[in-house]
């Protein structure tokens, strides 16, 4: 009489070969970067800087945006991300003086008074210090301390200023009135290891009158 064939030798047979199946399968899947999550991280890397924001602030980042990347005659609106026309009321104040700091501490001091000069109220302790910082930095440290000394009589606790005018008084060797400064600042700070503290005690080191 004739006999099926008995399942239970021929289930494992056939689990066998499906095995062997997918091991020599699974090779070329990946080696191909076609299918699954795999290939999708592969081809969203292609392209370089995996994990840089959408907007580019990634640090680092090729397609780094910042607020000194515009162009002379545009100023950057960091609400929107990009550049502007430069022109009377393009944005309001408190943008406009952030903008023009970072244009000085991109070494752009002429565009940063620039900048300051379209300021419907130009006399704030900000415009006014980083006005004071650009100056002094195109050589104007006179000129540089009068718009400190502006900042400090309007906001005699804003470390930063003090920082730039005792930088400014180094420039000048009046090293007395730089130490001044720094007693202010650790006063303001609460210590000694505040960053306008170290900066200017750093300047004053480098003078040799620490």
């Amino acid at each position: 009489m004739r006999t099926s064939p008995s399942p239970t030798l021929t289930s494992p047979l056939l689990s066998g070969l499906l095995a062997i199946g997918l091991a020599l399968a699974a090779p070329a899947a990946y080696a191909g970067g076609g299918g699954g999550g795999g290939g999708d991280a592969a081809s969203g890397c292609a392209g370089g800087d995996c994990g840089a924001k959408s907007d580019g602030s990634k640090k680092g980042s090729a397609n780094q945006t910042d607020l000194t990347t515009c162009q002379p005659g545009k100023v950057w609106d960091a609400r929107h991300h990009k550049c502007l026309v430069k022109r009377s009321g393009v944005l309001p104040d408190p943008e406009l003086t952030e903008y023009a700091y970072a244009l000085a501490k991109a070494g752009r001091y002429q565009e940063a008074l620039d900048v300051l000069d379209m300021l419907d109220n130009p006399n704030t302790p900000r415009a006014l210090n980083y006005r004071g910082y650009a100056t002094r930095k195109l050589g104007r440290t006179d000129e540089g301390i009068a718009y400190y000394l502006k900042s400090v009589a309007l906001d005699p606790a804003y470390p930063q200023v003090r920082e730039y005018l005792g930088e400014a008084y180094v420039i000048q060797g009046k090293y007395d009135l730089a130490k001044e400064q720094l007693a202010t600042i650790e006063k303001l700070c609460g210590s000694k290891t505040c960053e306008y503290y170290e900066d200017l005690a750093k300047a004053l080191d480098n003078a040799k009158a620490l």
